[in-house]
């Protein structure tokens, strides 16, 4: 099973298993570091999120996670260790090898035009160690980006450019990384602007509460 597939199946579960504070979520998750450092071939295919049941429109509920989990095929069951602030923090076994991961919801979302349909959007903070992968920030946006759209990722006064693919975010330069989540850890919330294929402009705000103490529980149970 690709780690892509693998990883959806982590997300779907943990939103079964359920933080109260996290709504029921399109079943997508962040992609591999390896989809940033090479290039632009296979780890472009990797990195685009899994396909899952959309709902209609933002306003109804977000598509069942039990679908979507038979759809996805198999894939170790996650646990939640912790939820701080709006962070929920897990922890899973695919395969024998530990990934970890914090996810949160916007606090606040807007379109313009306005009140355009979406599915929800959500933030990822991804350790994979078996892979050398800390802390790789990743964000499924609720729709399909126009190709070629430029997206940001603003946070303690700076903006970072990021790539898109599918439904999914990435930073373009990933050595600038480890400045974002140093940022993150420090900041009260962070913007993220995208454009729809369809030409809708979104702004999500996501509350920073509580990420800095989830990634320093999670750095110490992915030492495990």
């Amino acid at each position: 099973m690709s780690v892509r597939l693998i990883l959806s199946s982590l997300v779907v579960s943990a939103l079964l298993c359920g933080a109260s504070s996290l709504a029921p979520a399109q079943t997508a998750a962040p992609a591999p570091k390896g989809a940033k450092d090479a290039a632009k071939d296979t780890s472009k295919d990797t990195a685009k999120p899994a396909a899952a049941t959309k709902p209609a429109t933002a306003a109804k509920p977000a598509a069942r996670p039990e679908a979507a989990a038979a759809a996805a095929a198999g894939g170790a069951e996650p646990t939640l260790i912790g939820q701080f602030g709006t962070w929920g923090a897990y922890t899973a076994m695919p395969n024998g090898k530990k990934v970890c991961f914090a996810l949160a919801k916007p606090s606040s979302s807007k379109t313009n035009p306005p009140n355009r349909p979406r599915d929800p959007a959500y933030a990822f903070v991804s350790t994979r160690p078996a892979e050398k992968v800390t802390n790789e920030v990743s964000i499924m946006i609720g729709y399909t980006l126009k190709p070629g759209s430029e997206s940001s990722l603003e946070v303690g006064g700076a903006s970072y450019a990021m790539y898109t693919q599918g439904d999914g975010l990435w930073i373009k330069n990933a050595a600038e990384e480890e400045r974002m989540v140093d940022a993150m850890r420090k900041s009260a919330d962070v913007t993220v602007k995208g454009v729809s294929a369809k030409g809708t402009e979104t702004t999500d705000t996501f509350s920073l509460k509580g990420l800095s103490q989830a990634l320093d529980k999670l750095a110490q149970d992915c030492k495990r």
